[in-house]
């Protein structure tokens, strides 16, 4: 959560050319197309892919970032949840299309042939980006891993000219959108940046769904996490089908692009991986947003 973008691209910044080099070579390899590096020229490679970093960062994802950052949250507390009530089997459920626990201590991402990488007590980092599609693992010289992967929700789109759900007639359109959204828990903030609304209004329409034993709020750390009780899953169930929040007056918008985001969490107690890896799990940057990639 502390993550800044400014603190990112100072590493960047500082990467020597020759490593740049090397790792595009790497790259090139191992890549399932054909490539070539006659293309790179010139010097300066680092600071000049920061400054191109930082111009995409400010033209294409700060605008949107306090969505984006909510998308995020959501999905490491989403995850830490299964994590903790169901262990690390569970909690790699859909993170890609392949990803699966294997054996004691391995865990699968990929169905492409690769080296074990092996993982140490440092561990590793999880990390959600806002597309619908897509993971890679990244690597440090030093050995450090980070796979990332799509958050859910990230290809949420709205349906045109819906017709209002008899939840939605029941209950309020707002308070139905809600309700449908929190198939997966959710704060406060989150819901108000997925569903468009402002914290006030979010704020009415949970304590209506509190009081009438809907959902019920957990604090953790300073956070309330809402979810949905027996009962509002019971109400909310037969409008599943189509996915959360797909009401009129409550659209998600569209999400293009990427924004990688990541913090500490739950510890590592893994040791081998069947390409790539694992360890911690992670979660949004800080304020002014991580490093965005491609």
């Amino acid at each position: 959560m502390r993550t800044t973008l400014t603190s990112e691209l100072k590493d960047v910044a500082r990467v020597p050319d020759a490593d740049i080099r090397a790792g595009l070579e790497k790259s090139v390899a191992h890549s399932w197309k054909r490539h070539d590096l006659s293309w790179l020229s010139g010097r300066g490679w680092a600071a000049r892919t920061a400054d191109l970093l930082h111009a995409v960062w400010k033209s294409h994802v700060s605008p949107d970032w306090t969505r984006r950052r909510a998308l995020l949250e959501r999905d490491v507390t989403y995850r830490a949840g299964l994590l903790a009530a169901h262990g690390w089997p569970r909690a790699l459920e859909r993170m890609s299309r392949r990803s699966a626990w294997v054996g004691a201590d391995a865990i699968r991402f990929s169905g492409r042939p690769g080296p074990d990488r092996i993982i140490g007590d440092e561990g590793m980092l999880f990390v959600p980006v806002s597309v619908s599609s897509g993971t890679w693992l990244c690597a440090t010289p030093e050995g450090r891993y980070a796979q990332v992967y799509p958050a859910r929700g990230s290809a949420a789109t709205p349906l045109p000219g819906r017709p209002v759900h008899a939840l939605a007639r029941l209950i309020g359109t707002g308070r139905a959108a809600i309700l449908l959204e929190l198939q997966h828990p959710a704060t406060s903030s989150e819901l108000a940046a997925q569903l468009h609304q402002s914290l006030g209004t979010i704020g009415g329409h949970l304590a209506v769904l509190r009081d009438a034993d809907l959902i019920s709020g957990t604090r953790v750390g300073r956070r309330v996490v809402y979810r949905r009780t027996e009962a509002g899953d019971l109400l909310a169930g037969p409008h599943e089908a189509a996915g959360s929040g797909q009401l009129p007056k409550a659209r998600l918008p569209k999400v293009d692009g990427t924004t990688p985001a990541h913090d500490t969490a739950a510890p590592n107690d893994c040791r081998r991986e069947a390409s790539p890896t694992h360890g911690g799990a992670e979660a949004p940057g800080g304020a002014d947003g991580p490093l965005g990639a491609g």
